[in-house]
Order: structure tokens, then C-alpha cells, then sequence
């Protein structure tokens, strides 16, 4: 089977081109097809820029109790005290996951787990607002 002697050969070649061309940042275990080059860095960063403004104009005209997740939430609580009955048959058990689901994606476009300082989920904002209800609800459920 020649492939198994293939895979040395044209690690070996790219090593010498990369010191040949004096190219000294690849690390060894890392296919060149992974390394990105300054041009591709750039651009990433470009792109990444943009998207991260324009997620934060998606609800610049959205009423504010209705782009906040624990007023959101804090509007079903009121329903579920004032009408029970009403709030079980709607099944918005269900429902909340789908209706924040848009909410919680706009939070988490610039969240990366792999960066030194990032804020773990427990922490975010709408996570608290979330087990706060959810807390709410196992309260009022027991009573």
C-alpha cells in the first residue's frame, strides 16, 4: 500500500518548502490547509465585525419590553398568577423555548467559549432570567 509512504513524503516536502520560504509559525500536528493566512485572519475579523453590528441594530425598533428577555418572561408569570387555567391550556411551557430562542441567539453571536475571558452561560443575563422563572414556576407548581 503506497499511501501510507505518501503521507511522510508530502509532510517532509511541505516542511522544506515552509523552511525554505522561511515560513517559521506552523505548528507541527496542524495540517497547512488549517494555518490561515494574514489576509484570511483580516478578513475573518472583517466579517466578524460586520455581523456583530448588524445583530446589534436587529431590534433597534422593537419596544423594549419586548426584546428583553426577563420582561418577557415577567409578562407570562403575570399571566400564568392571573389565569391559570388560560396559561396551562396554551401550553407556554413549550412555547418559550421557540419565542427566546431568537433573543438568546442574538446574546450569543459574539460569545466564544474558546476565548481566555469569556463569560460562562450561568452567568449571561438571560440565563438568570430563565432559572429565575424557571424557579418561579416549581414555587407556584408546589403550592
Amino acid at each position: 500500500d503506497n499511501s501510507s509512504e505518501f503521507i511522510p513524503k508530502c509532510r517532509t516536502c511541505r516542511r522544506q518548502v515552509r523552511e525554505q520560504s522561511g515560513e517559521g509559525d506552523h505548528h507541527e500536528g496542524l495540517s497547512s490547509d488549517e494555518e490561515l493566512t494574514p489576509t484570511e485572519v483580516d478578513e475573518f475579523q472583517k466579517s466578524r465585525d460586520n455581523v456583530l453590528e448588524d445583530s446589534r441594530k436587529i431590534f433597534e425598533d422593537v419596544h423594549a419590553d419586548f426584546c428583553d428577555i426577563r420582561k418577557i418572561l415577567l409578562k407570562f408569570q403575570e399571566w400564568k398568577e392571573k389565569l391559570p387555567d388560560s396559561y396551562y391550556d396554551a401550553y407556554i411551557g413549550f412555547c418559550l423555548p421557540k419565542l427566546l430562542n431568537p433573543l438568546i441567539r442574538v446574546q450569543l453571536i459574539s460569545w466564544n467559549p474558546l476565548e481566555q475571558n469569556f463569560t460562562e452561560l450561568e452567568e449571561m443575563p438571560w440565563f438568570r432570567a430563565i432559572e429565575e422563572f424557571s424557579d418561579a414556576e416549581n414555587v407556584s407548581e408546589s403550592k
